[in-house]
């Protein structure tokens, strides 16, 4: 149920008046306190209706917000709590309310590493301490796929806040291939998660074409604040519109990639697309569907269709095909006894 933020002002003005057992409160004078609190918040005149003040009444009565207000009349005017001792911010939460709670605790820590969140997680640390004391303890029912060892994770608040205040990077980094760390000078533009691993994408020095970074191979980082940022207004959305994974190559290598998939794939395919550009070309009667990207030919799209083994065929295009059969084949000969 949807609650707009004079109602629920309303709902707290009125609980406040009805707090205050020392003097009596008519329907006009509940009126009357929502429209000045209303006031003060809107800046503006506003009168709240007699009908208005009823239904608030009612809702805070009725169970649908969980209320169940003891609302009473008495001499036929006055309203009061019945109980002295309740208010609506006092209500305790359900158990369907800690469960929600519970879930939503284990979400919102999965981004614990981000400043952005910080005072978020001064709120999370009490919101978890209050869940579990007043519910059993129980396996969570949401699960997600994290992986608290991944390296480089401990850089992610210092680019982001970089990022966000447009500061260039002195970054130390080693690849895979590199012998030795080397350090670039580097102006971040966005930050990319793909299949559990955090990227950093941006610009080196001078050089125009975009550069991506895995955060498991930043040895350090440091800010550089006598370089000039290049502000180039990067649009991710736009840069990442035809590739699969991290690694954006030349326009050339963006093909119209058809694959058959067999029937007992077919429907995850359907309904877990590869991409957005993906689209059903055929339903075959045995069940198999073939299906049409349009997509860079790079090596996260060629480790996605390797993963599905036999369950898949690359129909076109041939380049991308002879890549696959021949990884394959190569696969095959690691098992020949």
């Amino acid at each position: 149920m949807a609650i707009n933020k004079n109602a629920l002002i309303r709902y707290k003005t009125i609980d406040k008046c009805l707090q205050n057992c020392y003097r009596q409160w008519t329907l006009n004078d509940l009126i009357e306190a929502c429209s000045d609190t209303l006031h003060e918040y809107e800046g503006r005149e506003v009168n709240v209706s007699r009908r208005t003040v009823q239904l608030d009444i009612q809702m805070m009565r009725s169970d649908k917000l969980g209320y169940n207000a003891p609302i009473v009349v008495y001499d036929r005017k006055f309203y009061k709590y019945e109980d002295e001792d309740y208010s609506i911010t006092d209500i305790p939460l359900t158990e369907n309310d800690m469960n929600v709670l519970s879930e939503t605790v284990e979400m919102l820590k999965q981004f614990k590493d981000f400043s952005l969140f910080s005072e978020l997680g001064g709120i999370i640390q009490r919101l978890e301490d209050k869940v579990y004391t007043e519910k059993t303890h129980q396996a969570s029912i949401i699960h997600l796929d994290k992986n608290e060892n991944l390296k480089g994770l401990q850089h992610l608040d210092l680019l982001y806040q970089a990022i966000l205040k447009k500061i260039v990077l002195r970054l130390t980094y080693q690849s895979f291939k590199a012998r030795h760390a080397s350090e670039i000078i580097f102006h971040p533009f966005i930050l990319k998660e793909y299949n559990n691993r955090w990227f950093l994408v941006g610009v080196t020095g001078n050089k125009k074409q975009i550069s991506t970074f895995a955060l498991d191979r930043i040895v350090n980082v440091d800010y550089d604040v006598n370089i000039p940022y290049r502000d180039e207004n990067f649009n991710g959305d736009l840069y990442y519109k035809n590739t699969i994974g991290v690694t954006v190559l030349d326009e050339k290598h963006i093909q119209e990639i058809i694959l058959n998939i067999e029937k007992s794939n077919a429907p995850y395919v359907i309904t877990k697309p590869f991409h957005h550009t993906q689209e059903v070309m055929e339903k075959h009667k045995d069940g198999s569907v073939t299906i049409k990207l349009c997509v860079h030919i790079n090596f996260e799209l060629e480790r996605l269709i390797l993963g599905f083994g036999d369950a898949i065929e690359v129909v076109a295009p041939r380049i991308l095909r002879k890549r696959i059969r021949k990884k394959l084949e190569a696969a095959v000969g690691k098992y020949i006894d």
